[in-house]
């Protein structure tokens, strides 16, 4: 049966699409008197509606009609921002040629995203995420099911844009603005003109193919001025070894061969220069080294926890300060990830270009998170840990943190409600300055009060 359901959400999805654009506002309300008539006017003895069901009818068939005359043929170019935010407006412009001899006046434009409707395997095996607290029948449906995968594939929203009167054989630009509703890629797959009938009822639309995409960060949340704790670190390598493999060090200077130098750190052409062999001298490098480790297991798929830890791991990364230090993000997908930041090294839109495409992880345990942390633990100075949830794995993580003296903050998101575990509501008192949990609904007020 859901199935069935299924194809049935499926088609009244792109209908209710198609009359949404193809009728204005007018013309939506000359079709609810339409149906309203119809009804009424069933006995054409008793009432004279039929006669209101004919005019009706008759003026939205010549409406309609009217759009075989509309012809345009045009090309479009986008002149799109390089990244968008979730939940920001974007602006945009778009450059489009009227390649007809005619002037063509009172036209509309509207963006085409990629169809959001999920496919049959999605909607048979991704649960929305109460779903479990419905009823019998609204689970066996599955139509909240329908509405919650819309509304996380919906990539964007936008409105339509007025475009001026087209010379002939000329070039107009028209600004839009979108809102970004989700984190990742925003796909375009063209442009569609639509020119209302004389009445205002119908619009007769033309579209033109324009595949393109830009990427949307994840939201951000103000921060309190934050000073993360922590001394210099031996760094082996230094920096190099941050964006590279094997060992290299800081040069300082130019100095004799002294017996024991290896051979690979002699200068030749400071020994062709000078008669005697010359090496390179280098120094170890001590800075300060944080981590940003973010926790994405989970169960589901999707998950506005897992949204808001992003949120608000992406914060952290624009506000913590790397030109004299290194972070690292560290989180787990389909494979363990380690990105460093800082120092020259990357920017910041790096950073939240990788927490764009940040997905849950459902097939791994917290162990190989906390196995990365602990590989790289002697290099760090301090970790912020952004945590869905609280248990002994957790709890690990960060008693393993705390017992090689690495300042730990750690911030647990919690559902509005609370949560039954009484370690996440009254966390020690040594450790309540770094501590600190999340709610739901009430994320930046938790972090300024970090």
């Amino acid at each position: 049966m859901r199935h069935i359901f299924y194809h049935l959400f499926r088609f009244t999805y792109v209908t209710q699409a198609w009359f949404t654009r193809r009728f204005t506002k007018t013309g939506r309300i000359i079709v609810f008197c339409l149906a309203v008539s119809a009804v009424v006017g069933l006995d054409t003895k008793g009432t004279m509606a039929y006669q209101a069901f004919t005019f009706l009818l008759a003026i939205l068939v010549i409406a309609m009609l009217s759009g075989l005359f509309f012809r345009l043929h045009f090309s479009a170019t986008r002149l799109m921002p390089r990244f968008g935010t979730a939940g920001v407006k974007s602006e945009y412009r778009i450059k489009i040629h009227n390649k007809t001899d005619r002037v063509q006046s009172g036209l509309m434009l509207f963006e085409d995203f990629e169809d959001p409707c999920p496919s049959l395997a999605e909607f048979m095996q991704t649960p929305e995420p109460e779903e479990k607290k419905r009823n019998l029948f609204d689970r066996a449906v599955g139509y909240y099911r329908w509405l919650w995968l819309i509304s996380i594939k919906r990539q964007a929203t936008d409105k339509a844009v007025a475009l001026p009167d087209f010379q002939p054989n000329s070039v107009t630009e028209a600004c839009v603005e979108i809102t970004p509703s989700n984190r990742g890629i925003i796909r375009l797959t063209g442009l569609t003109v639509a020119r209302p009938d004389p009445f205002g009822l119908f619009n007769a639309c033309m579209s033109v193919s324009l595949p393109q995409s830009f990427l949307v960060l994840p939201k951000r949340y103000n921060l309190p001025p934050i000073g993360l704790p922590g001394s210099r670190r031996y760094q082996s390598g230094g920096v190099a070894l941050a964006s590279s493999v094997g060992d290299s060090e800081e040069f300082i200077s130019l100095r004799e061969y002294r017996p024991g130098d290896p051979l690979r750190k002699i200068h030749w052409k400071s020994w062709a220069k000078t008669g005697k062999p010359i090496v390179k001298e280098y120094q170890d490098e001590f800075f300060v080294r944080h981590a940003l480790i973010l926790d994405t297991f989970q169960k589901a798929a999707h998950s506005q926890i897992l949204e808001e830890a992003v949120s608000i791991a992406a914060s952290f990364a624009c506000e913590i300060q790397t030109q004299e230090s290194l972070l690292d993000l560290m989180f787990v997908g389909p494979e363990a990830y380690c990105f460093t930041s800082g120092r020259g090294l990357s920017h910041k839109d790096k950073m939240l270009e990788i927490l764009a495409g940040v997905v849950s992880c459902r097939n791994k345990s917290f162990d190989h998170l906390t196995s990365m942390v602990t590989a790289r633990a002697s290099m760090l100075s301090g970790c912020i840990c952004i945590l869905l949830s609280w248990d002994e794995e957790r709890k690990k993580l960060i008693d393993h943190l705390k017992s090689m003296g690495i300042p730990t903050l750690a911030l647990i998101i919690a559902q509005a409600n609370g949560s039954a575990d009484k370690r996440v509501k009254e966390p020690p008192q040594d450790e309540s300055n770094n501590f600190h949990q999340l709610k739901m609904g009430k994320i930046q007020e938790g972090l300024m009060n970090i």
